[in-house]
C-alpha cells in the first residue's frame, strides 16, 4: 500500500536571499518502507499549560496511529527517559535485540538559530512552573500494539530502520523546537544519517512563552519553528495524509 503525502517545504527564492516561498509536492511512499515515530508524548509535563496542550494532541493522535498501522506503517513509540516503564514488554525487547548497524558518518548541515527564544524553558504559566522530571510513561491515550516498538535511543531506531528497509521516518509529537529536532532519534540526527524525515505539523507543538522574542502568539511561535524545519531540514505534512 502507498501513502500519498502532500509535502510542504520552504524554498529560498535565490541563494543568500531572506525571501522564501511555500512549495507543495505530492509524493507516494510505500507504507512498508515508512515508520511513524511518536516523540516525547508523555503522561505529564512539568509545565501545566504544556500538559493540557499535549493531552489534547495525544487524543488527536489515536486515530492517526491506528490508521497508519493498519496501512502497514511501522509505529515507533519514543517517550524519552521512560523506557524502563516498558522494559518487560515485547515492544521494548524486540528493538533492543536487533543487530547493531554502524550509522554512516553524519554529514554537516548548516542551520541558523531557531526563530523563537525558549531560553526560559517555554512555560507561559503565571507564575512559571518549576521544572522537574514529571513524566513516567507515554500518554496512556496513545495505543501500543503488538508489532510496535518502544525506544528513545537513536542508534536502536537506526538499527530498526536498517533491518526493516525503512527509508521514510514520519515524526510527530513534542516539542518541535526541542525534542523533535534535538533528540538522538530526532530530525537533526536522523537527517544527518541520511534518513528521509517528515514532520507532521498539525500534531506537534512548541515550548514557547509569548513574552519572549519574537513576541508572537504561542501558535505563531510553533508555526515559525515548523517553517524553520521546512527550510533547513525536512518537509512537513498534515495528519490527514495518514488517515485518508
Amino acid at each position: 500500500m502507498n501513502l500519498k503525502l502532500n509535502l510542504r517545504t520552504q524554498v529560498q527564492l535565490f541563494k543568500g536571499s531572506d525571501q522564501w516561498e511555500t512549495e507543495l509536492i505530492q509524493k507516494a511512499f510505500r507504507a512498508s518502507e515508512s515508520a511513524l515515530l511518536i516523540c516525547d508524548m508523555w503522561d505529564k509535563h512539568w509545565c501545566k499549560t504544556a500538559t493540557q496542550r499535549f493531552d489534547t494532541i495525544a487524543k488527536q493522535m489515536v486515530s492517526v496511529v491506528n490508521a497508519a498501522r493498519d496501512k502497514g506503517v511501522q509505529i515507533i513509540h519514543s517517550p524519552s527517559d521512560c523506557t524502563d516503564f516498558y522494559k518487560e514488554t515485547s515492544q521494548r525487547r524486540r528493538i533492543q535485540q536487533l543487530p547493531h548497524v554502524e550509522p554512516p558518518k553524519p554529514f554537516q548541515i548548516d542551520e541558523p538559530p531557531l526563530p523563537i527564544d525558549a531560553s526560559d524553558g517555554g512555560c507561559e504559566d503565571i507564575p512559571p512552573c518549576q521544572s522537574y522530571g514529571a513524566w513516567t510513561r507515554q500518554h496512556p491515550a496513545i495505543p501500543i500494539a503488538e508489532n510496535d516498538v518502544i525506544s528513545d535511543n537513536g542508534a536502536e531506531i537506526y538499527n530498526l530502520l536498517h533491518a526493516c528497509g525503512i527509508q521514510h521516518l514520519i515524526i510527530m509529537g513534542v516539542a518541535v523546537n526541542m525534542c523533535i529536532l534535538g533528540r538522538s532519534f530526532g530530525i537533526r540526527q536522523m537527517t544527518r544519517w541520511g534518513v528521509e524525515c517528515i514532520l507532521v505539523r498539525d500534531l506537534t507543538d512548541a515550548m514557547y512563552n509569548p513574552k519572549m522574542p519574537p513576541f508572537v502568539s504561542h501558535d505563531q511561535g510553533t508555526e515559525l519553528v515548523v517553517q524553520h524545519i521546512e527550510k533547513y531540514w525536512c518537509p512537513s505534512i498534515l495528519s490527514e495524509n495518514l488517515t485518508t
